[in-house]
């Protein structure tokens, strides 16, 4: 062990710090030690195998054996700075040199660094049982069911070409190319050849569709737009554009029947099989959206409930992840900070807030798992493993080998899955009450949702 100082020179809160000095003289005996070691497997030109005195390899080597020792020195004692004081540090401690490197690895001077940690606070977690939680559910009934046949057979629906000279009509199928212009010049993906497009989708930019209402094959129209000024290419974005559309080819929809043929070309017997299918995946999805809110008033009762300070390195680096993604978005649509009605010092603060949130919820979630034994098993971690590599088609076999060899990679697999161990064990001892509501209700953002039903409630 390195014979060190050890002084503390900071204790606030959660923050502590430490001032360490090793001698150049204990580096140097250090150093001399393992230039002996290594002289015996020393094979250098001029000199009979491991005959090489140790004042030459010193000359030679001295340097970077001498950086390896300084790097194992800060490692361990920060590391016993550590233990010794029986920290329990968020983040592995920090190092700021003091005394130059080169000067330290050059045999000139003592090495004294500053050794920073941030440790894990120190909380009682609520009663658990005592959480009192509202869950929306809501049925699924025929008209459902009726809603999603229907969408089913609008997405199979067929198309017949419409008599030659015949317009075309909303609802119509339009085989087209089209060429985009801005200010004359062509643009990045405004051009297409056999594109097809059915009128009143809502595909493209708004206005575009109505302009083709009345179009023939082989007529050509120029389509004027302007590009709403939230449009994700800033470049386009509030700019009126030009398109030099050919229409190939009109298209009548067929008749829209539900039925067995319907059911048959969707690779289902029946109707009636393929209504309770639809009805059974309907119920999956109501069952999805309802755990949704269900999970996110947990948080919200659980964040409620917790008060306590935050290891600052792990807030800074949740709000700088989070910010970097707001930062990277508000460029992509061209806005500021002005846009969302604030300054940006009250958008920081505001993310900021919602980072301290997730860093809360976060240790909260960590230590209930850790204190009820709950755990990502190898074989629930390997199947999320296999799951993420399909997602890289015709790459599945690096990415799974990526991986399942890459430790930090697996703890960003892992996190989700131990998240909702936890919060289904936490369902399972909360109060919770269940509340039926409108599908259009259970479907909405959370922070919608319970907007709506506040003023619904408020109204009653």
């Amino acid at each position: 062990m390195f014979q060190m100082e050890v002084t503390q020179t900071i204790s606030e809160g959660l923050h502590r710090e430490f001032r360490i000095v090793i001698g150049a003289d204990d580096l140097d005996a250090r150093l001399t030690n393992r230039l002996t070691e290594m002289q015996g497997s020393m094979h250098l030109k001029g000199f009979r195998p491991g005959k090489a005195p140790v004042s030459y390899l010193k000359k030679t080597f001295g340097k970077r054996v001498m950086g390896e020792i300084v790097e194992q020195a800060v490692s361990e004692t920060s590391q016993k700075a550590v233990s010794d004081h029986a920290l329990k540090p968020a983040f592995p401690p920090q190092v700021d040199y003091v005394s130059s490197v080169e000067e330290v690895v050059g045999g000139k001077t003592n090495l004294e660094f500053t050794v920073r940690v941030d440790l894990m606070p120190e909380f009682e977690l609520a009663d658990i049982t005592s959480l009192k939680v509202q869950k929306l559910a809501s049925d699924v009934v025929d008209a459902d069911v009726d809603t999603a046949l229907e969408r089913l057979a609008e997405q199979a629906r067929t198309y017949s070409v419409r008599p030659e000279g015949a317009p075309a009509e909303d609802k119509d199928a339009v085989t087209m190319d089209f060429v985009g212009r801005v200010n004359g010049e062509e643009f990045a993906g405004g051009k297409a050849e056999d594109f097809n497009l059915v009128l009143g989708s809502g595909q493209l930019i708004a206005g575009f569709e109505e302009q083709l209402v009345g179009a023939k094959a082989g007529e050509e129209r120029l389509v004027k737009v302007t590009f709403p000024a939230d449009y994700p290419d800033a470049k386009l974005a509030g700019q009126p554009a030009e398109f030099t559309v050919q229409v190939k080819e009109v298209k009548v929809p067929d008749a829209l029947t539900l039925d067995d043929e319907l059911a048959q070309k969707l690779g289902v017997p029946s109707l009636s099989v393929l209504r309770d299918r639809v009805r059974d995946q309907l119920k999956l999805d109501f069952t999805r959206a309802s755990r949704m809110h269900l999970k996110r008033r947990l948080l919200d009762a659980l964040d409620a409930e917790h008060s306590f300070p935050l290891p600052e390195a792990m807030v800074a680096r949740e709000f700088e992840m989070i910010w970097d993604q707001v930062q990277a978005e508000l460029k992509r649509e061209g806005r500021t900070a002005a846009d969302e009605g604030k300054t940006e010092d009250e958008l920081r603060d505001e993310y900021r807030k919602i980072a301290e949130r997730r860093v809360r919820l976060g240790l909260v979630l960590a230590r209930i798992g850790e204190q009820n034994g709950i755990t990502v098993s190898p074989d629930e971690l390997q199947r999320a493993i296999m799951t993420r590599a399909r997602q890289y088609q015709g790459h599945e076999q690096e990415a799974f080998n990526f991986y399942s060899t890459n430790p930090q990679a697996q703890a960003e697999i892992r996190a989700p899955i131990f998240e909702e161990k936890v919060v289904d064990f936490i369902a399972e001892l909360a109060q919770i009450t269940e509340r039926k509501v409108d599908r259009e209700t259970l479907f909405l953002d959370p922070d919608e949702a319970d907007a709506k039903l506040k003023a619904a409630d408020e109204a009653a």
